[in-house]
């Protein structure tokens, strides 16, 4: 049974400590304000440990509802939302949750759900259509209708603004908070549409965008639930978590709304106005490829054409490690962050500990989404214990990833599909399932084949700005073997099978700093409908620019220009706003966390 996979989560021990060389800061009560306890509701929720990270921001007691009466006992509940419709339900229903939980928010106490856990609130979704959810509020969860061809992709993933109705506390700011528009992380196919909205009588809400209007935020009385992810959000999303936890009533005062159009970005030119628009931003993903070196040490590093040793010494380059480059990449203002595993395919996945401890210690520090690739396969080891894909992916979810990244099994997996179909036993299918689409990317390896003509082959060419004719050819093991699969076959099919997101590399373009490949990232934008970040040949901000201009593509990722500090990440959102490209700008961690409702902070050494 797919829910199998989910197993209670492994609290974090409060001794354990990031490594960093300089000082964090950690809030404590004050004379004047109660310590907050919340309850977490655990139903086998993935990535939790990022909540549970950023409760401890603000030195909360946190305690996991484990049973009905954990729920019945709370004073504050957090109800996190990461899976399936259907596969939540299920694992509510049994552990016993239902009755416990739909009595606790019909008396009205202090309840926040987060993203699935606003979807359950209402009679059912149409992801899950033979499974009813809690049916507190009336109305159906749909998928989105968007038009593919009007460059609109699902899922919704990334960083867009909300639009509030009427003053709403949970989105109160600082007085001094940063002049851009709040941008909250979104990550869902399925959405409360404006037509269950018009049922919603004596409820405040607020809408965010794609394509078409719906629910991003609820509040009814103490009741509150959220459409995107807090917890991943940066500032303002841990702002909003800070207001729920120190608030009493949220609907009991009132402060001014937190608009989208209360924007002042200092530049005035006409390209700047439509940078900070509202609307779903173009992210900057920072990628880490991770790996040991030759004295067995975790090191971030990268590749020439995938050749990550050094001409001459033949060592493997060691641009940083990986904790801290995260962290930094984080406070410059990164939308994603990526680690890449890139040997993993020759040894035990669920043996790699170095990579499970760099994700447990990386989600302490950083609050903005974790993806994770490398050897999530089934396999079985040494001992001869067997391991499917499901159980290393939730090993990474329970480690602190929200999202992860198949490679090489990807392309065997649609090798298969293009024989004999969908049969639910992928590792995407499978994965998919159980913790959502959206939480399922495919990492292509693609390598340029030249042809003479277009007629010479039966796979999908271009013409690339030289004249040469290719095709792109799929690679498995780091790119160290061609199968005779094309890219196009491979991301259709990986779209139909469940995959939720593509990240295109590029062979051909990796490490050369020329900018990226247009034509391939045009070739699989138009293919898919579902998003597509672009990867390899990054060599200044422009390259960003282009690439969005030409493609379309919802996000750009690079590695080395930026681990070799050649251009920072605030280099290249300065020139977006600059072009015109909506962008998401962060503002500080500590104004959040050095400013919490009643609390104080204090300086200590880790």
């Amino acid at each position: 049974m797919a829910t199998s996979a989910f197993v209670a989560p492994t609290p974090l021990p409060s001794t354990a400590v990031a490594p960093r060389a300089h000082r964090r800061r950690r809030l404590l009560p004050s004379a004047c304000a109660s310590r907050p306890s919340v309850t977490v509701l655990d139903y086998g929720a993935g990535n939790v440990r990022s909540l549970e990270n950023a409760l401890r921001l603000f030195d909360c007691h946190i305690r996991w509802a484990n049973t009905a009466s954990d729920i019945s006992n709370a004073s504050k509940l957090i109800f996190p939302g990461v899976g399936s419709f259907g596969a939540a339900m299920e694992n509510l229903h049994d552990r016993g949750f239902v009755t416990a939980l739909k009595r606790y928010i019909q008396d009205d106490r202090p309840f926040l759900g987060i993203c699935l856990g606003l979807h359950t609130l209402f009679e059912g979704s149409e992801e899950s259509p033979q499974i009813p959810g809690l049916a507190l509020f009336p109305g159906m969860v749909r998928r989105f209708s968007v038009d593919h061809t009007q460059g609109l992709a699902v899922p919704h993933i990334g960083w867009n603004t909300v639009d509030v109705q009427s003053p709403m506390p949970l989105l109160q700011r600082d007085s001094n908070h940063h002049s851009s528009p709040s941008r909250f992380y979104f990550v869902h196919s399925y959405r409360i549409g404006t037509d269950v909205l018009q049922s919603l009588h004596n409820t405040n809400v607020a809408t965010t965008t794609h394509g078409e209007p719906y629910l991003s935020i609820l509040q009814r009385g103490q009741i509150c639930a959220t459409q995107f992810h807090p917890e991943k959000s940066g500032p303002d999303g841990l702002r909003l978590i800070r207001n729920f936890l120190y608030s009493g009533n949220p609907s009991s005062k009132s402060t001014e709304p937190t608009r989208s159009s209360t924007v002042t970005i200092p530049l005035s030119s006409p390209a700047a106005s439509k940078a900070r628009q509202s609307g779903l931003a173009k992210r900057i993903v920072a990628c880490l490829d991770v790996r040991e070196n030759d004295d067995g040490d975790l090191v971030v590093t990268k590749g020439d054409q995938y050749d990550v040793r050094h001409t001459d010494s033949k060592q493997v380059r060691n641009l940083g490690k990986p904790v801290e480059l995260a962290k930094r990449y984080f406070e410059e203002g990164a939308d994603e962050i990526c680690f890449l595993n890139i040997t993993s395919f020759r040894g035990e996945p669920v043996g790699s500990a170095p990579m499970i401890q760099v994700l447990e210690h990386t989600s302490k520090e950083v609050f903005v989404p974790l993806c994770i690739g490398g050897g999530i396969r089934d396999y079985t080891d040494r001992n001869g214990t067997h391991y499917s894909a499901l159980d290393v992916a939730s090993m990474y979810f329970r480690a602190g990833a929200d999202k992860v990244s198949l490679g090489s099994d990807a392309v065997y997996a649609a090798e298969r599909f293009l024989k004999q179909g969908a049969d639910g036993t992928s590792s995407i299918e499978r994965i998919s399932y159980v913790y959502g689409a959206q939480a399922v990317v495919v990492s292509v390896d693609p390598q340029r084949v030249y042809v003479e003509n277009h007629s010479d082959t039966p796979f999908t060419t271009v013409t690339l700005p030289d004249g040469r004719v290719c095709w792109y050819q799929c690679t498995v093991k780091g790119g160290r073997e061609g199968r005779n699969i094309d890219v196009v076959q491979l991301v259709t099919a990986a779209e139909k099978l469940g995959a939720g997101e593509i990240l295109l590399n590029s062979m051909d373009q990796d490490g050369q700093n020329n900018g990226y490949d247009l034509q391939l990232i045009d070739m699989v934008r138009k293919a898919v409908s579902i998003p597509v970040i672009a990867s390899s040949g990054a060599g200044k901000p422009q390259h960003f620019t282009e690439c969005f201009d030409a493609t379309d593509v919802e996000a750009a990722l690079a590695a080395g220009i930026f681990h070799r500090k050649e251009v920072s990440i605030g280099d290249v959102k300065q020139h977006m706003l600059e072009h015109g490209t909506v962008v998401r700008i962060s503002g500080s961690l500590d104004e959040v966390v050095e400013r919490s409702v009643g609390v104080e902070s204090e300086v200590i050494q880790t």
